[in-house]
């Protein structure tokens, strides 16, 4: 909340003094700081979850042509092509 202080002063002289003073109280920066460790935390959990993301479709990769080659090896087997 910004604080305000007016001086006037009356006297013979012909003009008056007027001093404004504003004063913060930091919530401005309070929210600045807060909003800044919110990116950070923000940003933090995207990249590790990117990386989970990988490690899991390169598992799924690897199983899948493992798959692939039991089913091949199991169709040479069949088919007599295996010997």
């Amino acid at each position: 909340m910004a604080d305000e202080r007016v001086t006037e002063t009356y006297g013979t002289q012909p003009h008056s003094t007027t001093v404004i003073e504003r004063r913060s109280g930091g919530g401005g920066m309070a929210i600045a700081i807060v909003l800044l460790i919110a990116v950070l935390v923000g940003g933090f959990y995207l990249f590790s979850r990117g990386g989970a993301e990988n490690r899991r479709d390169a598992a799924v990769t690897s199983a899948a042509q493992s798959v692939g080659d039991t089913a091949k090896k199991a169709g040479d087997a069949i088919s007599g092509d295996g010997k």
